[in-house]
C-alpha cells in the first residue's frame, strides 16, 4: 500500500532510534504503514513469549509481526501523549497523525499494552503526563493508583 509522509530516522531521546517528520503533517494524514509478516494467533502467542513486542492484531484470525527489517515503523516510539495512532484500515496497519505534526517532531503512538506485567515495560517518553510505564491510556488511572499505594 502506498502513501504516507516523508520521515527521517535517527537517534531518539525517548529510546534508541525514532522516526521524525521531514515535513509538516496534517492531522488525520497517514504517516507510515506498519508492515510485517502475517502470522496466526498461535504463532503470535509464541513470539510474544520470546519477547517480541512488535505484534499487532489484524483480525480475529491473524496478527502482524512487524519485527522485520523491511518495517521502518518498528522504530517509532511509544509516548503517553502520542501525536499518532495505530489504525487498521482495510486490513493494513497505519500510523495516522492524531494532530498536526511539525517538521522535525518525533512520531509517536501508544503501544497499547495491557496491565499484565506492565512494570516490565517502563516508559521513557518524558511527557508531563507520563505514567512511567507503557500501557494503553485506559489503564493510566490504574497505574497511578498503584504508584500512590506504593508511596
Amino acid at each position: 500500500m502506498s502513501g504516507g509522509a516523508a520521515l527521517t530516522f535517527r537517534d531518539s531521546s525517548i529510546h534508541g532510534r525514532g522516526g521524525f517528520a521531514a515535513e509538516n503533517i496534517p492531522a488525520g494524514a497517514r504517516v507510515l504503514e506498519y508492515v510485517g509478516e502475517k502470522i496466526s494467533k498461535r504463532e503470535s502467542t509464541e513470539r510474544c513469549r520470546r519477547g517480541n513486542q512488535c505484534i499487532f492484531q489484524l483480525n480475529e484470525e491473524w496478527n502482524l509481526d512487524g519485527d522485520v527489517t523491511w518495517n521502518p515503523a518498528r522504530f517509532l516510539n511509544h509516548s503517553c501523549t502520542p501525536n499518532g495512532t495505530a489504525e487498521c484500515i482495510k486490513g493494513h496497519i497505519w500510523i495516522v497523525a492524531a494532530r498536526a505534526i511539525r517538521a522535525g517532531e518525533e512520531i509517536t503512538f501508544n503501544y497499547g499494552h495491557d496491565l499484565q506485567d506492565y512494570e516490565e515495560h517502563p516508559c521513557c517518553c518524558g511527557a508531563v503526563e507520563c505514567v512511567g510505564f507503557i500501557v494503553v491510556e485506559d489503564f493510566f488511572p490504574d497505574v497511578r493508583r498503584a504508584q500512590l499505594k506504593r508511596g
